[in-house]
């Protein structure tokens, strides 16, 4: 195909090729016999340059997958091994994705990947037909969505198109409808990248690909060293696994190929947010033993960057890397507890007192079952909130000797924000939520009758989320999640 006249305002610049070969290949698109656009994500379009591109182009790119100006000639599909529920597996690689275009961002300068989900078989397929089912890319559009609204620092849904194949699956009716995402993200690179090369042993590679992540991801780094990368992609996990924890959120698989190096959630297979607090609570109906449970996914995430460093360890004696990761966990406890201020709309006094305050908001949320969004809904701002939380239609909830203590502590913390209570939002008579039976409702009607009216509906009551929260649209991704 012949390639788009530029745009004038995109800012192309596709540094994955300084890499070289031995890091991944390049893949033919797959060939789609419907295009049906269901998604387009104007606000980062607009953000990206690509803004204006008309209801053509954007087919043409994104599902066609006609190269981008002055971009990438061809898309990428990267290598990379990873444990899979802590078992290795050298069989893995982008199986039913690439990366497409590499982009700079306006506001930051930072360096932005487009990268697909359902767009064909690549060498790593393992007899997979590199497809996506409509539901499945319904599932990561929502789940963006809401994670971008709740300040979770997340890959964006940027594109879906609906594609006209029937699909055979075993945890779905089948033949099911298809579609092929193109999702945003700061970093196409995952932890297996670095493993797939430790296994190898390439330790040539490993470094080219160690100075690349720094000075491509990590400019500000005084130096690139296997330990000062080490330390930037532990502290940003620990930031995101502390902000799952106040948003209620539980990914489901976080094997270490699912884990990337900015630090960003992705990839949304079997996700649930969390319809009441229960830290024993899984996302995916395989994770039979609880290994990604709600309540040990920071655990499950400190034993990944374990992993890593074993990786790098081929560049660096091991001891100074484990003595790295010896701040993770402190950070994970204080972000939490700052996350989770954020999310009630408080601000923070000191350590102790932050600490108490979340550990009595959880062991409340626990015992009283109470639903985990109509918490923060009802007691955002804290005191602020007393009289909407006793008009709520669980104001029963919020009696008793138990609550009053809580009700003590939440009256020493002061609002952050407290004119966020005069939003839209904070006038609905309870939460907006994305719990599984959310979904199935959606997507009952779209799939008998192509009703996309409460999808619509959905994505819009997210952005409204985000809004009253001060996260809208095309914010999340330019906003470092480390302080």
């Amino acid at each position: 195909m012949p390639t788009a006249p530029p745009y004038p305002f995109g800012q192309p610049d596709p540094q994955l090729l300084r890499l070289g070969d031995g890091f991944f290949d390049a893949v033919t698109p797959a060939q789609f016999p419907v295009a049906r656009l269901r998604y387009r994500n104007q606000g980062w379009a607009t953000r990206m340059g690509l803004g204006e591109l008309t209801p053509e182009q954007w087919q043409r790119h994104f599902w066609a997958f006609e190269p981008l100006a002055g971009n990438l000639p061809q898309p990428l599909a990267l290598r990379y091994h990873g444990h899979q529920f802590g078992v290795y597996n050298p069989d893995l690689g982008d199986g039913r994705g690439f990366l497409f275009a590499q982009l700079r961002d306006h506001a930051t300068g930072r360096l932005l990947d487009l990268g697909t989900k359902g767009s064909g078989p690549t060498p790593y397929s393992r007899r997979g037909d590199g497809r996506l089912t409509l539901k499945g890319g319904i599932r990561e559009v929502l789940c963006t969505e809401r994670l971008e609204a709740l300040g979770v620092y997340t890959s964006k849904s940027f594109s879906l198109f609906e594609t006209g194949e029937m699909l055979q699956r075993n945890d779905e009716p089948s033949p099911t409808r298809s579609s092929v995402l193109v999702r945003l993200s700061h970093s196409h690179l995952r932890l297996g990248s670095f493993q797939r090369l430790a296994h190898l042993g390439d330790k040539q590679r490993l470094r080219t690909l160690v100075d690349y992540a720094c000075a491509a991801h990590f400019p500000h780094l005084p130096s690139p060293s296997p330990e000062s990368l080490l330390r930037e992609v532990s502290q940003r996990l620990a930031y995101l696994f502390a902000s799952y924890t106040a948003a209620g959120f539980v990914h489901g698989v976080l094997n270490t190929d699912n884990l990337n190096l900015t630090g960003e959630s992705f990839d949304y297979g079997p996700y649930r947010f969390l319809p009441y607090y229960d830290p024993e609570f899984v996302a995916a109906y395989f994770d039979q033993n609880g290994r990604y449970a709600f309540g040990r996914q920071a655990e499950a995430c400190r034993w990944a960057l374990d992993r890593f460093a074993e990786a790098l360890s081929l560049l660096s004696p091991i001891t100074p890397l484990r003595r790295v990761l010896c701040d993770f966990e402190p950070t994970v406890f204080a972000a939490t507890h700052a996350a989770f201020l954020r999310r009630l709309g408080v601000a923070p006094k000191d350590p102790v007192a932050d600490a108490l305050l979340v550990a009595g908001c959880l062991c409340f949320l626990e015992a009283s079952r109470l639903p985990f969004d109509t918490f923060f809904f009802d007691w955002y701002g804290g005191a602020a909130s007393e009289s909407r939380a006793r008009s709520s239609p669980h104001r029963a909830s919020y009696t008793g000797d138990k609550f009053a203590a809580l009700r003590r502590q939440l009256a020493q913390y002061q609002p952050t924000h407290p004119q966020r209570l005069s939003e839209p939002y904070f006038q609905r008579p309870g939460p907006i939520t994305l719990v599984y039976d959310d979904i199935e409702r959606l997507w009952a009607p779209i799939a008998a009758a192509d009703d996309w009216s409460l999808f619509l509906q959905k994505v819009s009551e997210l952005q409204l989320l985000g809004q009253a929260l001060g996260h809208a649209p095309a914010q999340s991704l330019a906003t470092s999640p480390i302080p």
